[in-house]
Formats: structure tokens, sequence, C-alpha cells
């Protein structure tokens, strides 16, 4: 635990002296719900007849905090290793568990603190997002959301070697997701292979969660859904994770 925690409190340190990391985790989401919001204000879309806002800011917002998520942990990792840190941590009592457990955390306080912010300024009267009564299920959406994509992140920065790699790798990963998954553009618009191509993507899921709790666009089942296949694929996803974790590149 006393490892956990130096970890943990080593990390938000580090996390928040980095200014313009921390600028930018929480400034692209909303550049994001800016553009969109400014283009397709006061429009619907035909199928459903719903305002764009309701497809676009719980899209964006899970995209924002999945991308997040995995960025964050893979540049951390790499550089960890890259630096031999990891080495050096592992000639400590601390363990695995320890090291990643502490990244987690810190996912764990900017995912809701990105998610905090966004809602808020999605709320404005210039995007006009209105919530829905069963809001606060978005909570456990986006939690087991950022776990899935934490390990994501966790797979990313084991095999990445350089700053550039990571990027490479993530961007390859998440930017095709968000179209394919419904972040930027409704699914209920795109051709039927992509619907069921975008069925076997995580970022979909937890589009599909968080737009049901926040703006009620779905039934209670659709929350159940998301958190039980969210879930799933951190299971998976975090297997594979522990297989591939690398404390130095000498190995």
């Amino acid at each position: 635990m006393s490892a956990y925690a130096a970890l943990s409190t080593a990390g938000y340190r580090a996390y928040v002296r980095d200014k313009t990391t921390l600028f930018f985790t929480f400034a692209f989401p909303l550049l994001f719900l800016v553009v969109f919001g400014l283009i397709f204000h006061g429009k619907t879309v035909e199928e459903s007849g719903k305002p764009y806002i309701n497809y676009i800011a719980p899209g964006v917002l899970s995209w924002g905090v999945a991308n997040a998520a995995v960025f964050g942990v893979g540049f951390v990792l790499m550089q960890w290793r890259r630096d031999d840190i990891l080495r050096l941590i592992r000639m400590t009592p601390a363990r695995l568990p320890a090291v990643l457990g502490s990244r987690y955390v810190l996912a764990i306080g900017i995912g809701i603190v990105q998610a905090v912010l966004f809602v808020a300024v999605a709320l404005l009267p210039s995007f006009g997002l209105s919530l829905a009564g069963g809001w606060p299920l978005a909570l456990p959406v986006l939690v087991l959301g950022i776990t899935a994509f934490l390990a994501i992140g966790v797979i990313v920065g084991s095999y990445a070697r350089t700053p550039e790699a990571v990027a490479a790798v993530a961007n390859c990963l998440m930017i095709p997701m968000a179209f394919l998954s419904g972040s930027f553009f409704p699914l209920d618009a795109m051709p039927d292979w992509m619907r069921s191509l975008s069925l076997v993507l995580p970022l979909r899921y937890l589009n599909d969660g968080v737009s049901a709790a926040l703006t009620g666009s779905g039934p209670a089942g659709d929350i159940a859904t998301a958190c039980a296949v969210l879930a799933g694929f951190a299971v998976v996803f975090g297997a594979v994770a522990l297989k591939t974790f690398r404390w130095s590149d000498r190995i």
C-alpha cells in the first residue's frame, strides 16, 4: 500500500506540473464540442428527429475520456521503460499491481473531471444539452470504459519504444474507432455494414451507455448492456496487458 500511495502521489504531482498536457487533456474534447455544437446548433438528425447535440456531446465525451486513458498510460509506461524507471521500481518492494493501480486511479480521476467539465459546458444555451433523470448512471459506464481503454493503453505502452510510436499506434486505434463508433457522426445515419462493424468496438458501447444515461436516448437496458460489454473488454484487454507488460526494453 505504501508503494501504491507513493506512486499515486508522484503520478499526480507529475501530471499537474505538466501544464501543457493538463491543458490539452481537458481542452481537446471541448474543442470538438464547440466545433460540432456550432455547426449543428438547432439541427436534428433526420432519421430520428432528435437534436444533433444529443448524439455529438455524449460521443465526443466518451472519445475524449477514452483517448486520455490510452495516451496517458501509454506515454508514461513507454517513458518509464525507456528511462529505466520501471527497472528501478522493480528493484523496490513495489509490484506490478501497485504500478498499474496508481495509473488507474489517476486515469479515473482525470476522466471524472473531464466529464464534469464537458457536461457543464454542453449544458450552456449555446449548445443546449438537456440531461435526463438517469444521468448519474453515466458514472459506472465511464469507470468501466476508462478501465477498458487504460488496458489498451498499457498494451500500446508496452510495445512502443518512442513517443512517436505511441502517438502513431494510439491514433491509428482511436481516430478510426471514433468515426466507426458514432462519436463524431450518428450511427443512425451510417450504412448497415458500418453499424455492424461498430459492434466489435469498445467505444461503441461507451458511447451508447453514456448517451443513454445523459440524454435518455435508450432504455435502462442499454446502460446495463454497455456496462457488461465494457467489463468484458476490460477483462480481455487487462489479461493481454498483464501478459505483454515489460519492465525494460532490454528484455
